[in-house]
């Protein structure tokens, strides 16, 4: 069986300049569009007001808590075994109130491997998990800080918590397993 020959293209085709001068002419045109009509091109002054969101959209994840203040999770591992990201890291252990009960002692999602498919909020038998904060906005200057551990992301919802890269520096206990306070803050001038 002998190798495909290459197909060869037309010569219109073949020349990229023509296909380049249509980008470019789309392009001016579209400039020109603009300046003869300033006020049809949509300016958000963010972060002062927010651009608002569809309503499907989830946003990060959070951990919700039962009425007694115990999280609903019971490290089932559905979770970590549904992401196909496999950013979802759990360990498990026993409660020390119910020897029957299994609890997360570290429950980690790192969002920079997140891809927001929400299979780990389907295959949740308990709802403990839900993608439903609506926030859009989650940034760190390092690696580590992106990293969400179970303290963090527990009732995200409720008051106005602080972004994870603060959070875990004031509170380092609560941070995830590999984070180190002593990494500098990297602060941008403006």
């Amino acid at each position: 069986m002998s190798a495909p020959t290459p197909r060869k293209l037309k010569t219109r085709q073949g020349s990229y300049l023509t296909e380049v001068l249509k980008g470019m002419g789309i392009t001016i045109r579209h400039v020109i569009k603009n300046l003869r009509d300033p006020e049809g091109m949509e300016t958000v002054q963010y972060p002062e007001v927010r651009k608002p969101m569809a309503e499907r959209y989830r946003g990060a994840h959070r951990l919700t808590s039962r009425p007694d203040g115990k999280l609903k999770c019971v490290a089932c591992m559905c979770c970590p075994t549904v992401c196909p990201a496999a950013c979802i890291n759990i360990v498990a252990g026993e409660d020390p109130d119910d020897p029957i009960e299994k609890v997360p002692l570290r429950f980690e999602i790192d969002m920079l491997r997140c891809i927001y498919c929400g299979f780990c909020v389907e295959a949740c038998p308990k709802d403990a998990i839900r993608m439903d904060t609506r926030i859009y906005d989650i940034s760190a200057y390092t690696r580590q800080d992106m990293v969400h551990s179970k303290s963090y992301m527990q009732d995200l919802m409720d008051g106005d918590k602080a972004p994870a890269e603060e959070w875990y520096r004031e509170n380092p206990e609560h941070a995830p397993l590999g984070f180190r306070a002593d990494i500098e803050r990297v602060v941008t001038d403006k």
